[in-house]
C-alpha cells in the first residue's frame, strides 16, 4: 500500500477548537514538547497569530519567547504556523511591511514551515504571501485549499486552485483544510483525484474535522486515493470538534495494509499527557461526534463553535445558542457566502449574536463587517445582498471606516511606538492593547514546568496557605520534605 505520515494539531488547532485557544501555556507545552519531538509527527501544527494574541492577554506570556523555547525542546520537528495573510493578531487589515515584519521574527525564533490561507482563494495574495514568507527564509510552504460546500466550490474551482498552486516557486506542499469537517468520503472520492491531476507531484495532505463525525472515514479515503500526509490530534485533544484521534488513525490504516511510521509508545505517551492534564484542569475532552447535518449549512468550525458558547454564557444567554447558529446560516448567505475560516466565522458569528439578541436585524454592525462589505478583505465569491449591503453601509460608522487612513508602514510605528523596544515588541504593541503587553512585559518569563498529577496538591496547598486557621503546614515523606511555616514559607 503506501508509507504515510502525520502532522499532528493538538498544540494549535486542538487547543483552539475543543479549548478555546486558552487551555495551553508555556509550561503545558514544553513539559511535553521533547517527547512529541520523538514521536516521528513530520510537523506540528503550532501556533497562529490568535494563538500569540491569546497567550499575552490571557497568560500574560511572550509568544516569541514560547516559540524559542518549544522549537529548543524539540529542535527535530518542524513547527507551522498559519495566517491569511492580511492580519497579524487584530482583526484589522495589516501593512504589508508589518507582515514581512512578522514571517521575519517567526522564521528567526524557530518557525520553519508556514501555511498560507487567503479566505477568498485570491491567487495573486497568496503569490505575494508565499513569496514574503520565502524571504523570510522559511524551509517549508503550505498553500489551502479551503473546503466549503456552495454552488460555485466545485471540483473544478479546487482543481484550478490547485494548479495554479503547483505553478507557483514559493509553493511547496498543498492541503485540503476542512474546518468544519464537511467533506464525505463520496465528495473526497471525486475532490481529491481532481486534486492531485493538476497538482502533478506536488504532495497533497488532508486537515478535516471531526465536527459532524467524518472525517475518521474521509481520512481513509484520502488514503487509499493517493494523499500522504494526514493531520490528527492527540488524546483529549482529539475528536469533537478537532481531529481525529492519532492512535485511531494509525490503527485504522495499518489494518488496512498502509505504514505509518511513528513511535506508538510515545505517542500513546503524548495522549496520556493530554487527557490527564484535561482531567487536572477540568478541561473538556472531545469525544466521537454524531452526524449533524445543520453543518452543512452554518459551517462553523470548532474553535469558533466554542468561542461562541462562551460568549453566550458569559451573557447568561446560553439558552439562545440554536438562534444563534440559526442566524448564522441567513447572515453568511447574504454576505455572499464567506468561506467559514479565520476572520469570516467570527465575523458571520459576531453579527449573527447582535441580530438574535438585539431588537432589529442589523441595527448594530461590528466594525469588521462594515470593512468587510467595503471589500477590504478581498471580493466575496458570491455579491453581498443588495439591502444587507444597503443597510450596513448607510449606518454613520460605515461613512467613518471608508475613510479611514491605510495601515500604518512599520516606520510610522517606530515613530508612534516607545523607543527601544525590540521588532517582536513592536509587533505585539502594534496590534495589541497597550496595557496587555505592559502586563506580560510586568510578569517576566513564563513558568517551563508542568506535571497534571501535582495539580490536586499544590491547588491545596494555594487554599491552605490562604485560611489563617492553618498556620504552619509540613509534608514529610522519604526523599521529600515541605514545610510552609507561618509568614515566612519556604519549600
Amino acid at each position: 500500500m503506501a508509507d504515510l505520515q502525520l502532522v499532528d494539531v493538538s498544540l494549535r488547532d486542538g487547543n483552539q477548537s475543543l479549548w478555546g485557544a486558552v487551555g495551553l501555556d508555556t509550561a503545558k507545552i514544553l513539559s511535553i514538547a521533547p517527547i512529541m519531538d520523538r514521536v516521528g509527527f513530520r510537523a506540528l501544527d503550532y501556533t497562529s497569530s490568535t494563538h500569540m494574541g491569546v497567550a499575552v492577554r490571557t497568560h500574560r506570556e511572550d509568544p516569541w519567547e514560547r516559540i524559542r523555547l518549544t522549537h529548543q525542546a524539540m529542535p527535530n520537528t518542524p513547527l507551522q504556523f498559519i495566517g491569511t495573510g492580511l492580519r497579524f493578531i487584530s482583526w484589522e487589515p495589516a501593512h504589508p511591511e508589518l507582515m514581512q515584519l512578522a514571517y521575519d521574527r517567526l522564521v528567526a525564533s524557530g518557525i520553519s514551515r508556514f501555511v498560507v490561507l487567503d479566505p477568498m482563494h485570491d491567487m495573486d495574495a497568496v503569490r505575494e504571501t508565499a513569496r514574503m514568507i520565502r524571504s523570510a527564509g522559511a524551509s517549508e510552504i503550505v498553500g489551502a485549499l479551503t473546503y466549503t460546500v456552495s454552488e460555485v466550490h466545485d471540483d473544478a474551482f479546487y482543481a484550478d486552485l490547485a494548479g495554479q498552486m503547483a505553478a507557483c516557486p514559493d509553493i511547496d506542499r498543498v492541503y485540503v483544510k476542512d474546518p468544519a469537517g464537511l467533506l464525505t468520503p463520496e465528495r473526497a472520492g471525486t475532490l481529491i483525484p481532481a486534486v492531485l491531476d493538476r497538482l502533478g507531484g506536488t504532495e497533497l495532505e488532508l486537515h478535516s474535522h471531526c465536527t459532524i463525525g467524518l472525517s475518521p472515514l474521509t481520512c481513509q479515503t484520502a488514503a487509499d486515493l493517493g494523499v500522504r500526509v494526514l493531520q490528527v490530534a492527540c488524546g483529549a485533544l482529539a475528536g469533537g470538534t478537532s481531529l481525529p484521534d492519532a492512535q485511531r488513525v494509525v490503527a485504522n490504516l495499518r489494518e488496512l495494509g498502509h505504514r505509518v511510521d511513528v513511535d506508538d509508545r510515545l505517542l500513546g505517551v503524548t495522549a496520556d499527557y493530554v487527557t490527564r492534564l484535561a482531567e487536572a484542569e477540568g478541561l473538556p475532552a472531545g469525544a466521537p461526534q454524531e452526524f449533524d447535518a445543520s453543518f452543512l449549512r452554518h459551517q462553523v468550525a470548532g474553535g469558533v463553535m466554542t468561542t461562541m458558547r462562551r460568549q453566550l454564557a458569559e451573557l447568561g444567554l446560553e439558552h439562545r445558542f440554536p438562534a444563534v447558529l440559526e442566524e448564522v446560516t441567513r447572515v453568511r448567505a447574504e454576505l455572499g457566502y464567506p468561506i467559514m475560516v479565520t476572520p469570516f466565522p467570527q465575523m458571520v458569528c459576531s453579527q449573527a449574536l447582535y441580530n438574535v439578541i438585539g431588537a432589529e436585524r442589523y441595527a448594530n454592525v461590528p466594525d469588521q463587517v462594515i470593512r468587510y462589505v467595503l471589500g477590504r478583505f478581498g471580493r466575496p465569491t458570491a455579491p453581498v445582498r443588495q439591502n444587507v449591503a444597503d443597510r450596513i453601509l448607510a449606518q454613520p460608522r460605515a461613512t467613518e471606516l471608508a475613510a479611514e487612513p491605510p495601515p500604518p508602514s512599520v516606520a510610522e510605528l517606530r515613530r508612534m511606538l516607545p523607543r527601544g523596544i525590540s521588532d517582536e515588541e513592536l509587533l505585539l504593541r502594534a496590534t495589541m492593547p497597550a496595557e496587555q503587553v505592559d502586563a506580560m512585559v510586568a510578569a517576566g518569563p513564563a513558568r517551563r514546568h508542568y506535571n497534571p498529577d501535582t495539580k490536586p496538591l499544590l491547588d491545596l496547598l494555594r487554599e491552605l496557605r490562604t485560611r489563617p486557621s492553618v498556620p504552619d503546614i509540613v509534608l514529610d515523606k522519604p526523599d521529600f520534605r515541605l514545610e510552609l511555616l507561618g509568614g515566612h514559607r519556604s519549600p
